[in-house]
């Protein structure tokens, strides 16, 4: 596997900036916010955070579908090892990729710091026009919307619906936890959304005089 592409540098501290003329500093300005854009809102930062989701659900499935397994009335010892099994393989996968995004969330926000300390360099309308991307920040806004409705009615109406002898607690905190999943995904995605949205908005109503 190829190692992961690091971020764009921080730009240069003002003592040592060393730009010839304007045109250089906004020429390696566009080029790293275009690139902090791409990997904080762009299509493959799309598809691992999908791959992620897609991770966690099937793994908490998993996990979830083994305890109910195993709680469901009298249990053979084989049905007993097979449930454990899952539950063991589920949570080899759950817990990887909840570690990958913590990852992916604290890449964010460091790639949102160094688009923010490179935007504050100078100022370019119309280049900086195009960092707003207004179908990829509609893309995720949509996605959030899409996993946080489902994912807050799982995590209300599973136990509100939930009745004594009927319903095990297996299969509630099942269906909470795919809904908690939806729920936090979504969150995520409105905070990128969002967030971009609003540097966007700023970026392009500032003015500032230019730092060479």
């Amino acid at each position: 596997m190829s190692p992961r592409r690091p971020l764009p540098p921080p730009p240069p501290p003002a003592h040592l900036r060393t730009w010839p003329h304007r045109e250089a500093l906004l020429a390696d300005r566009n080029r790293a916010m275009g690139e902090l854009t791409w990997r904080i809102l762009g299509g493959r930062r799309l598809v691992l955070f999908l791959l992620t989701l897609a991770a966690l659900q099937a793994g908490w499935l998993a996990v979830g579908g083994s305890l109910m397994s195993v709680t469901d009335g009298m249990v053979d010892p084989l049905t007993a090892v097979a449930g454990a099994l899952g539950v063991c393989v589920g949570l080899a996968v759950v817990i990887p990729a909840v570690f990958a995004v913590a990852f992916a969330v604290r890449r964010d926000h460091a790639a949102r710091e160094l688009l923010v300390q490179w935007a504050a360099l100078d100022t370019d309308p119309p280049r900086d026009a195009a960092f707003r991307v207004p179908v990829l920040s509609l893309v995720w806004f949509l996605l959030a919307f899409a996993l946080c409705a489902p994912g807050l009615w799982l995590c209300f109406a599973v136990p509100a619906s939930a009745r004594p002898g009927t319903t095990t607690y297996a299969e509630v905190a099942a269906l909470m936890g795919v809904g908690l999943i939806l729920w936090v995904h979504g969150l995520i995605a409105l905070t990128k959304a969002v967030g971009h949205y609003r540097w966007a908005v700023r970026l392009g109503a500032r003015r500032p005089e230019p730092v060479r």
